[in-house]
């Protein structure tokens, strides 16, 4: 069942935002002092503009004055370009910076993250939050956001300009506020809750197409295209459906708001007209007033509108925070027990449950340094439970988990493995990134890969993405060598041989069984033949240890152990 990363509360967005802005001071003041000015080049203009109608008609005209206004209103028109381009670059200079820290922030918590934590999550999800919402923020910061802050200062700043010019004429436009306020009142309510949604079906639909195109054999082999088809299909719908919706509630918005100007104009130019005929205001006043307001037309609607790209922007950063907000696998807080004299590892009593459903319980043992351990038992006994807690990637529900040392470094290798884009030497210095090639080549002879050195490029060979294509067993082989340069001081195989199948089986096994030896280990064994070399077996059933000793002691024992592996040898042949 998919357990979705969490996605933050609005008071948690903001006081990451917050976080962000603390880090970028001076660049915010910088911005906040390009819009200021901007802002206020903005509405010297109309007020310049009622002057020079003051001074060019009605009883207090002097055409002496034109002149040297018509030059200031030439100089403000230059200052006000210039401010315009500095508010946008230092607004888009400051939300790229906390942009970037975010996405690293983002980028390195996820690869913190446990991988079952991820795989719960669903790697469509986890994916689109790191690609497509960050592209959404992205997007806004850089298109968006410039000019919407531009506007809502001049929006500020008109408002102080108009009560300067008569606060009768104030009160007249203030009129269109309560439909405005109305108008986005609404629009939050009905848009936010929608723009979630439709971020999350974004989610799943590209969860469907991840495992449609991994299970691409499987999918051709069952006949099962269009089975998925319809089901990318259904989630594309309802995305589409949701964006949809958002739109018509964004085009309700956009008519109300059109009222309310319509209703504020009117009522600037009806009071602006009884104060001029009643001789208590000039025609000047009347105009820059009439001018500031209209010049709010723009201003405002490009603020009013960015509420559609910044409710997108918000239900994304959102769901970036989340992933935040998700426990990293060391932050994990575990009891720490010490280790018993000459134990590299070291589990009491330890329980695990995962919500009300009880996995292991009173698991106890001690792996000493260099030492190799087995654990076998059924699906589903809680093999691979147990390395999870031992690697950190889950914390016990009782108990403690202790190491030799508090600085133990634990390697899990799983039948999973993943090539990086770029050489063999590339690949494998990821373990160690100083390596030489002569200690790159012992580590690929330790696990049987000597074939790189048969290979006309050698470790220069390209893999991954458009290069050399490998077959699983030599995957596997490369990720066992970067476990060997890693040198961990415990390591943990969970099924680390089994995915080559049988033709790769052999040479994948001598390989695990070369780095058991070399390592303190545990061998989570679904094969029992990976346990038969181990010094010590530890037999799980239902979560308990039921039985404990060498191979040899348990087949002569005559209990689980030798039910398992008799089991074992009666299977078919594969």
């Amino acid at each position: 069942m998919s357990l979705p990363l969490p996605i933050a509360t609005p008071v948690r967005t903001r006081r990451a935002m917050r976080d962000l802005v603390t880090g970028h001071v001076p660049g915010f003041v910088r911005a906040l002092v390009a819009l200021l000015a901007g802002a206020i080049a903005g509405v010297a203009t109309p007020l310049l503009l009622g002057e020079i109608v003051d001074a060019a008609v009605g009883d207090e005209a002097d055409h002496r004055r034109l002149v040297p206004l018509l030059v200031a209103l030439a100089v403000l028109a230059v200052l006000l370009a210039v401010f315009a381009v500095w508010s946008r670059v230092a607004v888009a200079r400051l939300g790229e910076r906390m942009l970037a820290k975010l996405r690293l922030d983002v980028f390195v918590h996820v690869m913190r993250l446990p991988e079952r934590r991820i795989e719960a999550a669903g790697r469509g999800e986890v994916i689109s939050r790191v690609t497509a919402d960050v592209a959404v923020v992205g997007d806004t910061v850089s298109s968006i956001l410039p000019g919407a802050a531009s506007a809502a200062f001049l929006v500020a700043t008109s408002a102080v300009g108009l009560a300067f010019i008569d606060p009768r004429l104030t009160l007249a436009a203030l009129l269109a506020v309560p439909l405005q306020v109305m108008a986005v009142r609404l629009y939050l309510k009905r848009s936010q809750p929608l723009y979630r949604a439709s971020r999350a079906a974004a989610g799943a639909r590209s969860q469907l197409t991840l495992e449609a195109l991994d299970g691409h054999a499987t999918v051709t082999a069952f006949g099962s295209g269009p089975e998925f088809e319809g089901r990318i299909d259904d989630a594309a719908r309802r995305e589409a459906d949701l964006v949809l919706a958002a739109t018509r509630v964004g085009a309700r918005f956009w008519g109300r708001l059109n009222i309310a100007e319509f209703i504020g104009l009117a009522a600037i130019l009806a009071v602006g007209w009884l104060l001029v005929s009643t001789g208590a205001g000039t025609v000047g006043a009347a105009t820059a007033a009439a001018l500031l307001f209209m010049q709010l037309f723009g201003p405002i609607g490009t603020v009013l509108a960015s509420f559609d790209d910044l409710q997108r922007a918000a239900a994304s950063l959102a769901r970036l925070v989340g992933i935040l907000d998700e426990p990293a696998a060391e932050e994990r807080a575990r009891p720490q027990a010490q280790a018993s004299t000459g134990a590299a590892v070291s589990l009491q009593d330890v329980t695990f449950a995962y919500g009300t459903r009880d996995v292991l319980s009173g698991i106890t043992f001690d792996l000493p340094h260099g030492g190799h351990l087995a654990i076998v038992g059924a699906s589903g006994a809680g093999k691979s439970t147990i390395a999870s807690l031992v690697n950190g990637e889950l914390a016990p529900s009782g108990g403690a988990i202790g190491f030799g040392t508090h600085s133990s470094r634990v390697a899990l290798v799983s039948q999973e493995n993943h090539m990086f884009a770029g050489s063999i030497r590339d690949d494998l210095r990821i373990a160690k990134p100083d390596a030489g090639d002569d200690e790159l080549h012992r580590a690929l002879a330790v696990v049987g890969a000597s074939w790189v050195e048969d290979l006309a490029a050698g470790l220069d060979t390209r893999i991954g993405d458009g290069g050399a294509v490998l077959t699983e067993t030599r995957r596997q082989q490369l990720a066992l060598a970067r476990v060997e340069l890693f040198a961990p001081d415990v390591l943990i195989l969970d099924e680390a041989a089994s995915e080559a199948g049988a033709n790769g089986d052999g040479e994948l096994g001598h390989a695990a069984t070369a780095l058991a030896a070399r390592h303190t280990t545990i061998t989570i064994a679904h094969r029992l033949d990976q346990a038969a070399t181990a010094d010590t077996i530890i037999v799980l059933d239902a979560g308990r240890i039921v039985e404990e000793g060498t191979h040899e002691e348990l087949l002569n024992a005559d209990g689980a152990y030798r039910r398992l592996w008799d089991t074992w040898h009666q299977r078919p042949a594969s």
